[in-house]
């Protein structure tokens, strides 16, 4: 019975020293950005919680960098279908380019952490089945989003328009729509709500909202037609 054990320890680590090497080699890339906050739903209004949440399918083994701007196609089509802007989708998918975004190494990764997101939005199983029911893409899979990004995109977008649904009207705070939107997409409805009341953001979730306005102009210029 200790062969089995060992042998798991071994993959687990041959598999670490993967993600460690290829983390490495992304953090010299242009996408490469701050860490990113901590995951986990359910977090508290301090922040540190994660998003529940293709042109053409990324191929395997491709490399881990890649310019969201090549998909403004796809985010001019899905931010109008979901009646979001997408200046506010561009610039998420710039924040969320921090890590590698290959298929192979997505699903690697996945295996050795099993509630790690999916796809270039970076997005949860939870979420995605949440947001697809009654959608065109009803049917997909969230295994489907490291192959899909068009389908990645698309989830955003939804994802987006239905946190806007939930936000009041009259709001407590000096933060935007579309900051209050990039909060609940990397907090939480729960959290962006709080925010709306007037809760001022913890460390984690300021660093997010920091890195969105960094990547705001880049993303308006990416979508501008």
């Amino acid at each position: 019975m200790a062969e089995p054990r060992t042998r798991r320890r071994w993959l687990a680590l041959a598999v670490f020293a993967v993600v460690v090497y290829v983390l490495v080699r992304a953090a010299d890339t242009p996408q490469a950005a701050t860490p990113r906050p901590s995951t986990g739903p359910g977090a508290g209004a301090s922040g540190s919680a994660s998003p529940r949440t293709s042109a053409s399918p990324s191929p395997r083994g491709t490399t881990s960098s890649y310019d969201p701007a090549a998909y403004a196609a796809q985010v001019r089509t899905r931010a109008q279908q979901a009646g979001v802007s997408a200046q506010l989708v561009m610039a998420i998918l710039y924040n969320e380019a921090y890590k590698p975004h290959d298929a192979a190494f997505e699903r690697a990764w996945q295996r050795y952490k099993p509630d790690a997101a999916f796809g270039i939005a970076d997005m949860h199983r939870a979420t995605f089945d949440e947001v697809k029911r009654g959608r065109d893409f009803a049917d997909r899979s969230w295994d489907e989003l490291p192959d899909d990004r068009d389908l990645a995109i698309e989830a955003e977008a939804w994802y987006l328009h239905d946190l806007a649904a939930q936000l009041p009207t009259t709001r407590h705070t000096s933060l935007g729509k579309d900051d209050l939107l990039a909060l609940g997409y990397n907090t939480g409805a729960g959290n962006m709500l709080a925010f709306a009341r007037g809760t001022t953001p913890g460390s984690q979730a300021q660093s997010y909202l920091d890195r969105l306005r960094a990547n705001w102009a880049k993303a308006g210029k990416a979508v501008a037609r």
